[in-house]
């Protein structure tokens, strides 16, 4: 039985079928794919990200874009972060509100990533704001640890070239 992965624990192929069902989705090629996609991914994903994913395939990114907004109205796949105006999906758990937690975005490679461990903020709008705000997210930036291990190398080469290193 085919298994898709995800942050919250392994589906099957007919429980990505199902779950589709249930929120009066057809269960076909492209959205199981954008679904499998976004089941393996450890953190949320931009329309680019799951096409640079899916790899070579038959549909254009309008298939794969129009798809997402598909799983995001049904609920499957909430954009859960908007980190440099562009929509970031994931796949939703069993929770409504399980993705509530702050995202990290690199100023290097523009990675977006659930941050780990239980971070929360909390506060409250007084009026006349409180009615307008519909919903708020938090986001971290920086240089994720990837970028921060290649930026050492890249700063001891500089020096070394330089000849500024001690």
């Amino acid at each position: 039985m085919a298994t898709i992965r995800g942050g919250g624990g392994d589906i099957t192929r007919d429980r990505a079928r199902q779950i589709l069902h249930e929120r009066g989705l057809r269960a076909t090629a492209p959205r199981l794919a954008v679904l499998r996609v976004l089941a393996e991914s450890d953190g949320p994903l931009s329309c680019s990200d799951v096409l640079a994913r899916l790899g070579e395939t038959d549909w254009d990114p309008a298939t794969v874009f129009r798809n997402l907004v598909k799983l995001r109205d049904a609920g499957v796949a909430p954009v859960v972060a908007r980190a440099e105006g562009i929509d970031r999906y994931a796949l939703a758990g069993p929770g409504s509100d399980e993705h509530r937690h702050p995202h990290f975005v690199c100023e290097d490679c523009g990675r977006v990533a659930c941050l780990p461990g239980d971070l929360t903020v909390s506060g409250s709008v007084d009026a006349p704001w409180a009615q307008s705000v519909e919903e708020a997210s938090v986001e971290i930036r920086g240089h994720c640890p990837d970028c921060l291990v290649h930026g050492d190398e890249v700063s001891a080469t500089t020096e070394l070239e330089r000849g500024t290193t001690t």
